[in-house]
């Protein structure tokens, strides 16, 4: 089963957001330009979404641009980095270089590493730098404030719009406001950079569980399995998947490719409870099934009384 995040509503309207950042900041020249933080709890998608934008954004500019520059490098209009919780300036710069292939990644100093990347983001035309797991780098730490200072350093001299993923980034502090000179130095960064966000699914609304099925109907089509139907997710499993999956779209794509497999090696070529049922996923999840459920029956016990008020 091939599955995508790209049916749902938090995507698109994230999509929207970046493509709004992401232009303007072409019109910026020479001026630094505002970065991007996509600040969200685990499992809902975030460097999936950034990813599919990230492709889509490459595809635009090759094809408006070419596949090499007017001095015949590649043009490559998106360069991503991972951090770990020991990045410094001079793993930054050298991961950028790992992603060019540059042949000088290996020795040099910081500030050779540095000058290198930016000769390979200008020689390749790179418009947008992914930073993805921001939440590893300790940003009250010194080592937090030294990769902070490189940052602006690269917002001031690297022709790119910075995008910047991880997990609570306003709780560790991107964004943070203060009078001491750390605080300042990361505040500085929160005031140049847009936060944006993905929540879960919710069933609460009309909308909420309009979504919810939409998106349902449209993984069934994704379904390779003899038995499917229409509505064997969107309707008979709507509840229990949402239960299961806590609204988070992580969990539930790895429950229905999961249940998928078992559904083709039994022979079932279905999807049911009963087969769901002995299908493990994410512990987070399965803690939380019983607080979901006791939601859900509250919330359609506040809908049944609403309609029986207005009969």
């Amino acid at each position: 089963m091939r599955t995508s995040a790209r049916c749902t509503p938090q995507l698109a309207e994230l999509h929207e957001d970046l493509w709004d950042i992401l232009d303007s900041n072409q019109q910026d020249g020479d001026q630094a330009k505002g970065a991007v933080a996509v600040d969200a709890f685990p499992g809902l998608g975030k460097t999936a979404a950034v990813l599919a934008f990230a492709r889509d954004f490459h595809r635009r500019e090759i094809d408006e641009g070419g596949a090499f520059t007017a001095g015949g490098h590649e043009r490559l209009p998106v360069c991503r980095v991972g951090l770990t919780g020991n990045t410094g300036m001079k793993d930054f710069n050298r991961a950028m270089l790992e992603f060019f292939g540059h042949p000088g990644r290996t020795t040099g100093t910081t500030a050779q590493f540095a000058q290198r990347a930016l000769d390979c983001v200008l020689s390749c035309d790179v418009k947008l730098l992914i930073v993805d797991d921001l939440h590893f780098l300790r940003w009250r730490a010194a080592g937090g404030v030294e990769v902070s200072n490189h940052f602006k350093y690269v917002a001031n001299e690297f022709p790119v719009t910075l995008l910047f993923v991880g997990v609570g980034l306003a709780k560790r502090g991107l964004f943070s406001e203060g009078e001491s000179y750390d605080n300042a130095v990361l505040a500085q960064t929160g005031r140049r950079t847009t936060r944006l966000d993905m929540g879960s699914f919710e069933l609460a609304t009309d909308q909420g569980r309009d979504q919810w099925r939409r998106l349902l109907l449209g993984l069934e089509k994704r379904l390779v399995l003899h038995g499917t139907y229409r509505g064997m997710l969107a309707d008979d499993l709507s509840d229990y998947l949402f239960i299961r999956s806590s609204g988070h779209i992580g969990s539930l794509m790895t429950l229905i490719n999961r249940g998928c497999q078992r559904a083709v090696r039994t022979g079932t070529e279905r999807l049911d409870e009963e087969l769901l049922n002995r299908v493990k996923i994410d512990q987070a999840a399965h803690l939380a099934q019983d607080d979901v459920r006791n939601l859900l029956k509250g919330q359609r016990s506040r809908r049944t009384r609403r309609t029986a008020a207005r009969r």
